[in-house]
């Protein structure tokens, strides 16, 4: 049986190579995709523990650009966080992580395809569904949520057998991505409890920024283009971006809130650059989109972003609702200056061409060109005209 397996070089899909192969007999193929946030060393250690634990063949697939391309840049022109803080970080990199994986199975002509993933998380619904259907019909196999495996389970299988267990593997869970990092593990099921103190540095985090710094964005039809001046792709400028931030310890956050299946989830997360971006794309909409612009592209694009986050990135409204986003965007166009300080950030100026901002026509609180003061009172007076019928209607009125 020839199975090919999303692989991310952790515990979880080190033991399902192990097992797929001495317990099943099946000839493995592993498939790292990356989607960025990962260092060339690590990649090769994740290739050189695929082959440790018994994998036929690994192959490694660089999916930055489309992930950014299919996901990301609607991500950003959305502003869409989850519950407000969390910038959907993974949603995004699973979808394309088994867009990618399913076309490495067609082209070999794979018998069964399989992940990782536990029974408890969303990551096994993503994975599921992106399968059932770019793969239909082929069988999907989850060691780790078929057997029911504990961590410690899969430390202990691997140990016996003599094969190397992935360094850190009993105490958390850690997913990098080019959208962010986030962090799992026993804390995290805790409301009460806050990251513990090795996890407040990423082990590639560069020295704390000593003094506050600016950096401007360029933006063309509602994404990235430029940073500081210098044109740079859409995937690029992110990791750019968050290297230049991740200094200033910008980005840390705690994110608590429905999972895909109806329980309550808590993550830790690092995302400077996504948040950075989202806020310096939503200043730049307020300068340029009219208001209800704005209000029914919000209020799609939150949908969009838990429909990502549920694994339906496949079902045709998605692609309904990029049409709308991406339309709305075309004069979402100019320059946001950001402030960056230790653990602060803030938008500190937007201009564009398409700026509605136009102090030829008025002044906010001091003067006016297109109507007269006598206009302006009429225009209050027809205001309060709504509130004013219902009042004489209410006997026993709040006020």
């Amino acid at each position: 049986m020839k199975v090919v397996l999303a692989f991310s070089g952790g515990l979880d899909t080190s033991f399902c190579v192990a097992y797929l192969t001495r317990e099943k007999g099946a000839t493995v193929t592993t498939v790292t995709v990356n989607t960025g946030g990962i260092m060339r060393t690590e990649l090769d250690r994740v290739a050189a523990q695929a082959k440790a634990v018994g994998a036929a063949r690994h192959c490694e697939v660089d999916a930055r650009s489309a992930v950014f391309d299919n996901f990301v840049a609607t991500l950003i022109r959305g502003n869409v966080l989850r519950g407000g803080v969390y910038p959907v970080s993974v949603a995004a990199e699973r979808t394309q992580q088994a867009i990618e994986v399913a076309k490495v199975a067609r082209e070999l002509g794979a018998d069964a395809v399989a992940h990782g993933s536990t029974g408890a998380g969303n990551d096994q619904v993503r994975f599921d569904v992106a399968f059932a259907v770019l793969l239909p019909g082929m069988p999907i196999v989850t060691p780790i949520r078929e057997l029911g495996v504990a961590r410690t389970q899969a430390i202990a299988y691997l140990q016996e057998r003599g094969l190397p267990v992935p360094e850190g593997s009993g105490a958390y869970s850690v997913n990098r991505g080019l959208w962010g990092a986030t962090f799992g593990g026993g804390w995290t099921h805790d409301p009460w409890q806050g990251p513990p103190a090795h996890l407040e540095e990423r082990e590639e985090s560069l020295p704390p920024a000593a003094e506050p710094s600016e950096t401007v964005i360029a933006w063309r039809q509602g994404l990235p283009v430029a940073l500081d001046g210098a044109d740079v792709a859409g995937h690029e400028l992110v990791a750019k971006l968050d290297g230049k931030v991740r200094g200033y310890g910008i980005g840390r956050g705690i994110h608590l809130g429905e999972t895909v299946l109806g329980i309550k989830g808590r993550i830790g997360f690092e995302a400077g650059a996504a948040l950075v971006l989202i806020a310096a794309h939503r200043e730049l909409e307020k300068l340029v989109l009219t208001r209800w612009q704005s209000f029914w592209k919000d209020h799609l694009a939150q949908f969009y972003g838990d429909r990502l986050h549920e694994g339906q990135a496949f079902d045709p409204v998605m692609r309904d609702i990029e049409a709308l986003i991406a339309s709305s965007q075309e004069r979402v166009e100019g320059d946001t200056r950001v402030r960056l300080a230790p653990r602060h950030f803030q938008v500190e100026g937007v201009r564009s061409p398409y700026s509605l901002m136009d102090v030829s026509v008025a002044r906010y609180g001091e003067s006016n060109a297109l109507w007269t003061g006598e206009e302006a009172r009429a225009f209050a007076k027809l205001a309060a005209v709504p509130a004013l019928l219902a009042a004489r209607k209410d006997p026993c009125p709040p006020w």
